[in-house]
């Protein structure tokens, strides 16, 4: 799966918790300014693989890169001063910040290597999401679930991320708010923001991503096109059916 321009690369990536093993050698890479969707069932390894390029889970084997730099085995914080951001499944929001307060407070002025076009500040986040700029002066807890979800976009974006991975972001809002993610997302992929997606609605991610690998009890199953996946729907009922 080698790419020019790789980002993020992961090698024969082996981790799980404690005495408990989940990934078994996964293979994963994202050439910069590509949107890669990572998918497979509850429970295959999807969210252990984040965990993992994140600093949260330490490997048993393999190797993690980041813009040609072994990360593997670093601090969560030293791997997010690289230029990766998450939007956590549960989107983690602050009740005690104002939307404005958390905007400032996790804001970085972009540093070499910053993906998007666009500078994420204040001003340029509340554009990309008009509600969080009615909402500004309010509370963490005291957002409907997609606004808080908004928040935890525009948070993330506002550490100028080289990468940004999105862990379930659509999951559980309603169908309108759910589209007002999409549209965000597609902003963010013409603005060259490289971005992995862990989504469960396959369909819309064929529409935003480049690529697609599909994990299956810890190993890689398949990767390959959007244009592909779509064509093999047997791909679908084997691998991503609930």
């Amino acid at each position: 799966m080698s790419r020019g321009n790789t980002l993020l690369s992961c090698h024969g990536v082996q981790s799980g918790y404690g005495r408990s093993q989940v990934l078994f050698g996964v293979d994963l890479e994202i050439a910069a300014g590509e949107v890669v969707g990572l998918l497979g069932r509850n429970g295959m390894g999807k969210s252990t693989t984040v965990k993992t390029v994140l600093g949260l889970l330490k490997p048993f084997g393999g190797e993690v890169q980041f813009a040609g730099r072994r990360i593997d085995g670093q601090a969560p914080d030293d791997i997010a001063r690289l230029g990766v951001a998450v939007v956590p499944e549960g989107r983690q929001c602050f009740p005690n910040l104002t939307v404005r307060e958390h905007l400032q407070a996790f804001y970085r002025k972009p540093g070499p290597g910053s993906a998007s076009a666009t500078h994420w500040n204040v001003d340029s986040l509340f554009k990309l999401f008009p509600r969080l700029a009615e909402r500004q002066k309010n509370f963490g807890n005291q957002l409907s679930g997609g606004e808080q979800q908004m928040l935890a976009i525009a948070r993330a974006l506002s550490t100028q991320p080289r990468l940004l991975i999105l862990d379930e972001a659509t999951e559980g809002l309603a169908p309108l708010i759910r589209e007002e993610i999409w549209r965000c997302l597609t902003l963010l992929r013409q603005e060259g923001q490289t971005t992995l997606v862990i989504d469960k609605y396959v369909d819309r991610l064929i529409g935003l991503a480049d690529r697609h690998v599909i994990v299956e009890k810890g190993r890689v199953v398949w990767h390959g096109s959007s244009t592909a996946l779509n064509a093999d729907r047997a791909l679908w009922s084997r691998y991503l059916s609930l």
